[in-house]
């Protein structure tokens, strides 16, 4: 096979792959499938029940929320244009995402749901390695409480377009809250997370529960060749709530409609 003929093969295989890349969910919410596999065949895996149930009588710990990157904050207010002097990252957990995972834990406790939030900042003073250390400690967490099923890595997106912030937003209820986003890592063969579509199957019953009962919060499921610490569980997301465009009260109020979906989510996986 000569060279010119592999590159327009591999060309035309990657425009087949990402011109059929989004399909829809059967009970509501989209995928957006950046991988080799067929969008039929994870139609039906979509289909399938997660691997875990939920015990709500033990009173011990069913899920854990943390953040890798515990800085990501904000915008003050809504602006079209970025302040550069804006740096949108701050320990100040009242302005962070942890702002986010407080709200996510309100809920989660409210349902009878009994849940961990780690606030450990893992992203500063250094941001390289924030996975390393955000894995270690929820394998330390793992350890103490084994009875967790479900990992959420909340944190929020960065969307731009030159010098304009894209704010993703929808109106619920009469109040504008941001749009948030699962992302659902694939093994490629080199990652040693042969559970991955076990993290998938949840995904996409957490994913229908957010679109069926509030339409427009979700993006599509983002499921391509990531990792992100999904390795450590069969109910391990990473969750984009919002992105620097939004406000501070927008992804807080996501954080509580995403957390009123899961608890939906996971009542329904009690035993």
């Amino acid at each position: 096979m000569d060279t010119e003929y592999r590159h327009n093969r591999s060309t035309h295989l990657l425009w087949y792959i990402f011109r059929n890349t989004f399909f829809n969910l059967a009970d509501g919410g989209q995928v957006q499938n950046k991988t080799s596999l067929s969008n039929t065949a994870l139609l039906a895996e979509s289909k399938l029940s997660p691997a875990f149930t939920i015990d709500l009588e033990s009173g011990e710990p069913q899920v854990l929320i943390i953040h890798t990157h515990t800085t990501e904050s904000f915008e003050p207010y809504i602006r079209s244009s970025f302040d550069t002097s804006f740096n949108y990252r701050t320990t100040d957990s009242a302005y962070n995402v942890i702002a986010v995972g407080n709200a996510i834990t309100e809920q989660l406790e409210a349902a009878g749901i009994a849940v961990i939030h780690d606030t450990t900042i893992h992203d500063y003073p250094s941001y390289n390695g924030s996975y390393e250390r955000s894995a270690e400690t929820v394998k330390a967490i793992l350890a103490e409480y084994p009875t967790i099923c479900v990992v959420l890595d909340v944190h929020r997106d960065a969307i731009q377009d030159g010098n304009t912030l894209l704010q993703p937003v929808v109106e619920i209820d009469g109040k504008e809250s941001a749009q948030v986003m699962i992302i659902s890592g694939c093994d490629d063969g080199t990652m040693d997370m042969p559970q991955y579509l076990q993290n998938f199957h949840f995904a996409c019953r957490f994913q229908s529960s957010m679109e069926s009962r509030y339409p427009g919060l979700t993006r599509p499921i983002l499921f391509d060749y990531r990792k992100y610490n999904q390795d450590l569980t069969t109910g391990s997301l990473l969750i984009e709530v919002g992105t620097h465009g939004n406000t501070l009260e927008q992804v807080v109020y996501a954080g509580e409609l995403v957390e009123k979906s899961l608890a939906e989510t996971l009542l329904q996986l009690a035993e």
